[in-house]
């Protein structure tokens, strides 16, 4: 399986289960909730994705120099916790439900990395 085919498969599955996620958080603590678990969905598609591209530019070719690498990974992470910090601060997001949200892509993660190992056996 190569990285762009793993990196659409993890976020399709995200997508899907955030969506199916959001509907129930929803219909048990409003909208806030639902916000909550779709913009934490959202972000930690965004930040594999992210993730994901600069770590196939690196493996591929020259890559990037260590320092820049640094500073981009430093450049994500903050981008990431300033939109985490918005969407507390204005109370857009229920806390549990944001975090409900991010949790859903490792677990998406390990299944998709399950599923390509047992193919290549």
């Amino acid at each position: 399986m190569t990285p762009s085919n793993m990196t659409a498969r993890v976020t399709a599955a995200t997508c899907v289960l955030v969506a199916a996620l959001a509907a129930p958080a929803g219909w048990l603590g409003g909208s806030t909730a639902a916000l909550g678990v779709l913009a934490g969905g959202a972000l930690a598609v965004v930040n594999f994705r992210w993730l994901a591209a600069r770590a196939v530019s690196v493996a591929s070719s020259a890559g990037v120099a260590g320092g820049a690498w640094l500073v981009g990974a430093g450049l994500r992470l903050a981008a990431f916790a300033a939109a985490c910090a918005v969407l507390l601060a204005l109370e857009w997001a229920h806390p549990v439900a944001l975090l409900a949200g991010l949790s859903v892509l490792p677990c998406a993660v390990i299944v998709e990395g399950l599923r390509a190992a047992s193919r290549e056996r």
